[in-house]
Formats: structure tokens, C-alpha cells, sequence
């Protein structure tokens, strides 16, 4: 009998608690989860992360046209920007071109059925296809003298390759005088140990690294022999980026023809070289071999390990060395369409690169672990097209040039950010 009243017990309560559940309101779908968000100011409904962690500062530079008898010519293919401090920018361009309205779109049957140009919303010229440069030499040991590219005066002028900005944009310097000394100014660069802000320039058709003073007026030093190429302790073949460790030695990723890394000590007194040519050529596959590359297109160090990470470009990889070129380790950026511009490791010694391919500020750890990427193609403002040089100031506001859209452009970190979404500010130990 007890039994019985037990299993009858049991039974009423499986039916109540059956009953109560069954009772229950279901939860709107989704309500309950608790989904990853990775956006990157916490908290926020709507929008898409355009531009990161990043407002896009509007109007910044300031137009070329506003200078005096520049009415009708714009910036050229930017080539580097370099933040000494929110209110002196460093902005590197090839020359200027025409200011060009929005041609009206035309029919190119002579190219095949249904061809317009320029299309609807996309860009229609490439600064970097229509700023001189042209041909490195018109003969063996012989300059070109660009016109190849066009007529000076009329498809291009080559002044203000170098300009500085302060933090609303205004042009405060021109560093004119220095225009006819440049041939294809690639970057540009302050040493952080450095207490005098020496000028650094890197142009890779004169094949020569060229420091200045601070203040413009003084070319301090020439390394490298303009307008010779080789592969010897006094020579570059189109040298295109730099990085220094903490006591002033510095390397030189030594670059689109080379394929090696050079490194100086701190008064530019050679030290020694490591890299060998991939293979390469139309069908050649990507180049594994440690210590070989092809195309050496950016350098960047981290001080606390004194370990340098070279932009092998064409294999689309990062290799690690010792400060003496012994490797170390590497990681992929993926197959193509990825095309690593540039590269450089922040103060908190992370690796942030910019992938020309697909138009996106991509972050790792330093053992290369991806951890995060932003940015989206366009010419209009905050878009990206061929980012060739990037820096931060201070204030943690982030700079790019542009070599294809032509210009520079400022972003400012939105409130309340994740600062793990923004780029790193820079080493700051002889200066501020």
C-alpha cells in the first residue's frame, strides 16, 4: 500500500512539473543566447565598423589648391606620412597632378561591347599609374628623365614632394627646395632615439637614404651613392623601408631589386647584409626557403628583443631574424590576393601591417597569431586605396598615404573604443 501511494506520488509530481514547463511562455528566438560581439566601441547598436575603431577626420589636409598659383593641381601619389606630433605631420608625395573634375561616363566600344569609363561609384585615375616617376633609367647608369610619364607642366608638376601638415590640416612647411634632389620618394621617418629629430628620407630611384635636419634647411647626410645601384656595403638597388633598435643601429629593407637586409650602426656605418634572391619570374611558386625573398618592402623591429621582421612582399610572408639575420621563425599573410604594403610593431609589440590586396589594416601578436582587421577599398573619405604609409600620434590619431587614391588622411579614435581595436601607438624614448 505504501507502495502504491509512493509510485502515485511520484507520478502527481512529474505531472505538475510537466505541466509547468509545458505552461511556460517560449522565449522570443535568439533572446536567450549570448551572442560575441566584436565591435569595436562596446556597447553599441547599429552600424558596421566602417572604419574600425576610427571617426574620419574630415578635410584633412587641407587642399594643394589653396596654395598660391596651385589653383589647378591637387596631390600626387602619397607616399608616406610620419607624425612627429598631433601638430606636425610629415606627408611624402610624388609631384602633383591636374585638378580634374569627374569625367562624364563614355561608351568604349573600340575595347569590346558594353565598355563605359569611368563606371558608376568607382575611381577613375590611379595617382600612382599617373605621378612621375617613369622608367629608372633611360639607358644602363643612365637616369630617365620622365617623360615617359608625360609632360612636366601639364600632366604633372614635380613640387612640394615633401610637406608638413598641423592638426587642422594647414600646409605650415614646404620643403621645396629639395624637390629637384628627389626622384621617387618612398618613406619617411623621425628616429624615436633620436634627440636631435633628424629627417629621414628613403628614395629608391636615386638608390640613397638622405637626413635632414629637423628644421629642413641642413642635408646632414647622404647614405648610399644617388643614382648607382648595387649590392655592396656602399650601395642600395631600391631601398624602401627603415627601422632602428634602441642604441641607434638601424636596417634598411633593401628592397624592390636587392633582396636583402642591410644594417648600419647608428652613424650609417655599415655593419653587415643577409638575404638571397627567390626565385621568381612569370609561374615561379611562392618562395619557402628561409632567409631567401623577393621583393624586401617594409622592415620593422621589436626594441625588447632586439628581433627584426622583414615584409618578404612577393612571397607573401613576414620573416622573424635576430638582429644578425639569423632566422628565426614566419607566418603567411595568405595566398593572393594578399600584398603587404608595409609593416610596423607598436610600443604595446604587436604587428600591424596593411594589405594593399585586400585593403585592410590586419593585426598580429609577434609570434603571429591573427588577431584582428578593419578597413574597406575606396577613394571616398576613410576608404582605402594603396595605403603605402601609416603613423600614429600621441593622441593615438591614425594617419595613411595612399599612392593610388593620391593623399593622406587622418582618422580619430571614436569614444569609448576597445583599445585593443586601435593601432598602437609608437616607441617615444628620446622625444616626445
Amino acid at each position: 500500500m505504501r507502495r502504491h501511494a509512493s509510485v502515485v506520488m511520484t507520478i502527481a509530481v512529474l505531472a505538475v512539473t510537466i505541466l509547468a514547463f509545458a505552461s511556460r511562455p517560449a522565449p522570443v528566438q535568439g533572446q536567450a543566447r549570448q551572442d560575441v560581439r566584436v565591435a569595436a566601441v562596446p556597447g553599441e547598436k547599429g552600424g558596421q565598423d566602417l572604419f574600425g575603431a576610427y571617426d574620419i577626420v574630415p578635410n584633412w589636409p587641407k587642399p594643394i589648391t589653396g596654395l598660391p598659383g596651385h589653383d589647378k593641381w591637387t596631390w600626387g601619389a602619397g607616399q608616406s606620412v610620419f607624425a612627429e606630433s598631433p601638430n606636425r605631420i610629415f606627408i611624402l608625395q610624388r609631384g602633383e597632378l591636374p585638378q580634374l573634375a569627374r569625367p562624364a561616363t563614355i561608351k568604349l566600344p573600340q575595347l569590346g561591347p558594353n565598355i563605359e569609363f569611368p563606371n558608376f561609384r568607382l575611381p577613375w585615375r590611379d595617382a600612382t599609374v599617373a605621378s612621375p616617376p617613369g622608367r629608372l633609367e633611360k639607358s644602363p647608369g643612365v637616369p630617365g628623365d620622365d617623360l615617359d610619364v608625360g609632360m612636366p607642366g601639364v600632366d604633372y608638376r614635380w613640387e612640394h614632394c615633401i610637406v608638413v601638415v598641423n592638426a587642422a590640416g594647414d600646409i605650415i612647411e614646404d620643403w621645396t627646395q629639395w624637390d629637384k634632389m628627389l626622384r621617387r620618394p618612398h618613406a619617411v621617418y623621425i628616429s624615436p632615439y633620436d634627440p636631435e629629430k633628424r629627417v629621414w628620407i628613403v628614395d629608391d630611384y636615386r638608390h640613397a637614404i638622405f637626413i635632414f635636419s629637423n628644421d629642413g634647411k641642413r642635408l646632414l647626410q647622404t647614405i648610399g651613392e644617388p643614382n648607382v645601384h648595387a649590392a655592396d656595403d656602399k650601395h642600395f638597388y631600391r631601398p624602401t623601408f627603415l627601422a632602428w633598435l634602441p642604441d641607434g643601429t638601424f636596417f634598411v629593407a633593401d628592397g624592390y631589386a636587392n633582396t636583402r637586409v642591410v644594417k648600419f650602426d647608428k652613424n650609417g656605418k655599415y655593419l653587415m647584409t643577409w638575404g638571397q634572391a627567390g626565385a621568381s619570374g612569370r609561374g615561379a611558386p611562392p618562395e619557402t626557403r628561409p632567409g631567401y625573398m623577393n621583393n624586401v618592402h617594409g622592415v620593422a623591429v621589436d626594441p625588447q628583443t632586439r628581433q627584426v621582421f622583414v615584409n618578404d612582399r612577393q612571397n607573401h610572408r613576414v620573416q622573424v631574424f635576430d638582429e644578425n639575420g639569423k632566422h628565426l621563425r614566419e607566418w603567411s599573410f595568405g595566398p593572393p590576393p594578399s600584398d603587404i604594403h608595409l609593416l610596423i610593431v607598436t610600443a604595446d609589440r604587436y604587428l600591424w601591417a596593411f594589405d594593399r590586396g585586400s585593403s585592410k589594416m590586419l593585426k598580429y601578436d609577434l609570434n603571429g597569431n591573427f588577431l584582428y582587421s578593419w578597413g574597406t577599398w575606396g577613394d571616398f573619405p576613410g576608404g582605402f586605396w594603396g595605403v603605402h604609409g601609416l603613423s600614429v600620434d600621441q593622441e593615438g590619431n591614425f594617419y595613411v598615404a595612399e599612392v593610388d587614391s593620391g593623399r593622406a588622411q587622418k582618422y580619430r579614435p571614436r569614444p569609448g573604443a576597445n583599445p585593443a581595436f586601435l593601432v598602437g601607438k609608437p616607441v617615444y624614448s628620446a622625444w616626445k
